[in-house]
This record gives C-alpha cells, structure tokens and sequence, in this order.
C-alpha cells in the first residue's frame, strides 16, 4: 500500500525468532520470506549473515519473486574491547555492507557487544563503560561508519539494546554526544530504549537530527520491572515474552511514528518482536496483526 506521507515501513527476521545464521529451531528463510510477504510487507532486513543466501544474485531472486526489498544488513562490534575489535568489526562489514548494498540497501545497523551473553546468560565483562572506553567505543564507531559510507555509501545507524553498555538515556545521549553525525546516528529501538525507561518519542524531538532509522517493538512493561530487580537476562526475559505484539506493550507506537515522519519520510521503521526460541507456526498471525495495527495509523505510512 502506497501513501504520500509517512515512513517505510517493513519487518525482519527476529519477529520470525531467527536470531543466528543456522539454527535447526528457527524458521527455514523461505519460510521467512514467504510469511513475511504473505503478510503484507514490501521491506525486510538480512537478519544474521548467513542466514539469508549470501549470493546477491541468489539473494535478489528470491527476494524479487516474493515482491520484498531490502532495507539493511546488521554488523555487530565491540570497540571498547581493544583495537582489534576494528579488524572484526571490518571483516564483517565487507560481508554484510557488500551484500546488503549490492541490493540496494542503503543502512547498516549496528549492534554493541553485551556485556551478558545472548547465548547463555552468563555475565562477560562490567555492565558499565570507563572514560577510555567511551572513547574508544564512540571513536570506533565513527571509523567504521566513515568507511562504510565511503567504501559501500550505506549509512551506519547504532542500535542501543538491552544487556548492552549503551542503553539508558543517559548513556545514548553520550554516544550521540561523542560521535559525529556525519558517521554515527541512531538507529532508535523503541522496546530496547524503553527496557531502560526511554522516551522514544522525547529522544527524537530532542535529537531528531541524530535519528536515521527505526526498530518498532514493545515492552511489557509489569514484567520488565520484575526483570530488571531480579536481574534476569536478556536472553530469558525473550524467553518469557518480554517483548510483545502491539499494541499490548509500551511504547504506544503510532506518536513515535508520527514524530519519526516530522523528520523525514525517507525513514525505515522495521518491525521487530524478539521472539527466539519461539513456535514456528507462532510469527506469522502476529505479523499480520502487527501491521493492521499499523496499518491504523495508515497516513502516516508511505509503504508497507
């Protein structure tokens, strides 16, 4: 459905449960793809590399035959860590960025190391970041997203996230603060932001300049404080459905996407529900019902 205002609006592999390139419990990518046009969507990202065919020709097949285009591909760093972390961090933008490009995808979203593990549970390092660590994190990160813009022309959006030294407010606005825009801007997760009680839609009238693309999800808000006392992780509190179907969760979406398309119509708004580990019958209604739900704000979006 086309509109003349508003986002694009599309959906990803982790509303599918797919959070690694092979897992035999996740859904099979073509179940993905087809489920995710069956569903009424136009735009998708490439998950976890390796998941979707890695061939672009291939890539582009399978994509074209279902009607769907790709919105971004997804590098994940740990600049913080040492200087080595830019040699691992390149070695997978030359993957993703060539991939992801090479189909016309014009972002990568970039996910910070946690410092407790998705995998397992277990605690890795400090949950919080010392001064030189900041700089290195903040400086890293405008280093790749200068070279990806100059070696791929994709835009690097950085993505906040649970279980991650950059989640609260606080710890957003520094990055923001530290890094320059030109290389490093947000690609603002309304569930993530508010595990740690962000404000997505104060966070984007307050920087809205620094806001280059959109993870739409909820948050169960009565669990998270259980979560968030009892120090549960990341990966269980997925596992016991902290993140929700709209419009079941906070944050209420559709001011969100309103104030997202005062900034520019061009933004990707990409649906996400954490949900590995999940039925793979389970994705499918909830996508459908997830973009009605949307589909409620239907001036507000150019493209589903």
């Amino acid at each position: 459905m086309t509109h003349s205002t508003g986002l694009r609006i599309g959906t990803a592999p982790d509303s599918w449960g797919v959070w690694f390139p092979d897992d035999p419990g996740q859904v099979p990518w073509e179940r993905f793809l087809d489920e995710a046009a069956d569903a009424g969507y136009t735009w998708i990202e490439l998950g976890p590399y390796g998941y979707l065919p890695t061939d672009p020709h291939k890539l582009q097949d399978e994509l074209g035959a279902r009607g769907l285009k790709l919105s971004a591909g997804t590098v994940f760093t740990g600049f913080h860590k040492s200087e080595d972390e830019r040699k691992r961090a390149w070695d997978q933008a030359v993957k993703v960025a060539g991939l992801a490009s090479a189909l016309g995808a014009e972002h990568i979203v970039v996910i910070p190391d946690l410092w407790r593990s998705d995998a397992t549970g277990e605690n890795l390092e400090p949950r919080t970041l010392t001064d030189e660590q900041w700089r290195a994190l903040s400086g890293g990160h405008d280093w790749l997203g200068k070279a990806l813009y100059e070696e791929y022309g994709v835009r690097q959006q950085f993505h906040s996230h649970a279980d991650s030294h950059v989640g609260t407010t606080r710890e957003v606005n520094r990055l923001l603060d530290e890094t320059d825009p030109r290389y490093t801007n947000l690609c603002l997760d309304t569930g993530h932001f508010a595990y740690y009680g962000g404000d997505s839609r104060s966070l984007i009238n307050e920087r809205p300049d620094r806001i280059g693309y959109l993870h739409l999800k909820q948050v169960d808000q009565s669990m998270l404080f259980d979560v968030l006392k009892n120090d549960v992780s990341f990966k269980d509190a997925v596992a016991d459905g902290i993140m929700v179907e709209p419009p079941q969760g906070v944050p209420e979406l559709a001011p969100i996407i309103e104030a997202a398309a005062a900034i520019s119509p061009d933004i990707f708004a990409i649906v996400e529900q954490d949900m590995y580990g999940c039925d793979p019958d389970r994705p499918l209604p909830i996508a459908r019902r997830t973009r009605e739900h949307l589909h409620g704000c239907a001036h507000l979006a150019r493209q589903f």
